[in-house]
């Protein structure tokens, strides 16, 4: 269709374009995303972009983003980018009032990238030809429907202010209408489809009882402090810090995990081989390495899985190796000590969490939980491959980006109670908190108000040296006015929190937890 000079359109016929732009680039994502989700391991377009977003962007950027905005990030970078192609879309339509080819242009030149990002995606498990579909559905969709919109709105002018005289209004609501449907149905089949073959086959997983059971929470696990956190972290509640925008469906049927390299046999495992091995209950803190001080990524659950010792004892580690290099569905790779697996601690493949198959977003249906090393050294998700190597011949995702190779938890405390500003009668002002120091244990945590003397707070009973404690304090004397609590623990091997603040990178935070509140 040729380009005509036309003269600056009223309001009304500009927003008709904008409109026309914003709606054809939704239904030909929305179309791209159904598409994607029916195939199976391929990533919708807005994903592929975003993966593409999220490995690009500079460290201080993800830094930021996972401070400020925490398990809200993903939904946050989605949203900027559907804002982002929102406006692009609307501009085209705009742009295509007037010049057309050039407006399909745009079109084609964002659906190529979508396509480009779609090729050299790491979350992809299809072959290429089938992963470029998605964006070849959403150029094709979205030209056709911007040239639908066009046609009815009229390339003719008629006046600068009124619509244009071959404007078609049943043609434009017939488009409407359609591009809003396929939106709808294409939305949906993206929503239910997405993980539809992992949650069936979660849904019909029953874990066996294991061999060795952890043994029951001692009792008085946790103190009765109002608002401290609990000593079990729900499912629903446990935190989850990692760089999948889209959980990877992973059915257990089709799962295998093949431990090669420097080994004397190598081992593929299917998941119900995984079920025919010695299972262990354990419960069991991790902890993300991005955690401020004081922060939430934290959490304590019980787990079921098999030893990865015995496994690696299987397998036969050839001299030399020191690492693990273990690799996710969605090609997210984590290198781990072999002798933090080895050493005698519960490192787990776990199946299961809180007496459930593991959550699709946790993992489902098998994750690594070793005790003592942040999550981005040992605790994989969706994990398909282990193989054991050297750390000189490799680097994983986050030591590609400055973070330590080697990453073992740092002695922490934190108050939950008071929360920042929170205000307490003077003759009640008990506090509370949670401090851990896996595979050491916790021997004693003290609190200071206001920079004084610092005071042993009540520890609550351990459950094991792999599983956060409990504490709390009553300040019988307290004084009205303003104060600051602050708290420090020391773990069994005598080691005393550090005062000095350091920021997560490259290999966790440290410094005490301090919150400010007020007593009436």
């Amino acid at each position: 269709m040729r380009d005509v000079k036309r003269p600056r359109g009223n309001a009304a016929t500009l927003a008709k374009g904008a409109l026309s732009g914003v709606l054809a680039a939704a239904a030909g994502v929305s179309a791209a995303t159904g598409l994607a989700a029916l195939l199976g391991g391929v990533p919708s377009p807005f994903v592929s972009v975003g993966n593409r977003a999220v490995d690009l962007a500079p460290d201080f950027l993800k830094d930021f983003a996972v401070r400020e905005f925490g398990t809200a990030d993903k939904p946050i970078l989605i949203g900027g980018v559907i804002f982002t192609l929102a406006i692009l879309a609307a501009i085209t339509g705009v742009i295509g009032l007037r010049k057309p080819r050039l407006a399909y242009a745009l079109v084609a030149g964002l659906g190529l990238l979508a396509l480009a990002s779609a090729v050299i995606d790491r979350t992809a498990d299809a072959p290429r030809v089938v992963v470029i579909l998605p964006a070849i559905v959403t150029i094709v969709v979205s030209l056709t429907l911007l040239s639908v919109f066009l046609q009815a709105i009229g390339l003719a002018p008629h006046s600068a202010d009124e619509l244009t005289s071959d404007f078609d209004r049943r043609k434009f609501l017939k488009a409407v209408l359609g591009a809003s449907a396929i939106v709808i149905v294409g939305g949906a089949i993206g929503k239910f489809f997405g993980t539809a073959a992992a949650r069936a086959s979660r849904e019909a997983i029953r874990i066996p009882k294991p061999a060795d059971a952890a043994s029951p929470v001692p009792s008085g696990v946790s103190p009765d402090v109002k608002g401290i956190s609990k000593y079990l972290t729900p499912n629903r509640d446990f935190y989850r810090v990692d760089t999948a925008l889209r959980v990877p469906d992973v059915p257990a049927e089709g799962w295998n995990l093949r431990i090669h390299g420097m080994v004397d046999k190598e081992l593929n495992l299917s998941f119900r081989d995984l079920l025919r091995e010695r299972l262990v209950e354990r419960r069991i803190t991790i902890a993300c390495v991005s955690n401020e001080v004081g922060g939430p990524y934290i959490g304590n659950a019980t787990w079921i899985g098999t030893p990865i010792k015995g496994l690696l004892e299987r397998a036969g580690v050839k001299n030399g190796a020191d690492a693990i290099l273990s690799t996710s569905a969605d090609d997210f790779t984590v290198g781990t000590p072999i002798r933090d697996l080895t050493d005698g601690r519960d490192a787990l493949l776990a199946i299961a969490m809180n007496g459930q198959p593991l959550p699709l977003e946790h993992g489902f249906p098998v994750r690594m939980v070793v005790p003592g090393l942040y999550g981005y050294v040992s605790a994989t998700k969706w994990l398909v491959d282990m193989e054991v190597t050297r750390f000189a011949d490799f680097t994983a995702y986050w030591t590609d980006r400055d973070w330590a190779p080697e990453a073992p938890i740092k002695t922490s405390s934190r108050i939950d109670v008071p929360r920042s500003s929170q205000s307490f009668p003077r003759d009640k002002v008990r506090v509370g908190g949670v401090a851990w120091a896996q595979t050491k244990g916790i021997k004693r945590v003290e609190v200071s108000v206001d920079d004084g003397d610092w005071v042993e707070a009540d520890l609550a009973a351990e459950d094991t040296a792999d599983t956060w404690r409990q504490w709390s304090w009553q300040w019988n004397d307290a004084t009205p006015g303003t104060h600051k609590l602050t708290v420090r623990s020391t773990d069994a091997s005598g080691y005393t929190q550090t005062p000095k603040r350091v920021s997560p990178r490259p290999n966790g935070a440290s410094g005490w937890h301090s919150v400010q509140f007020s007593v009436d």
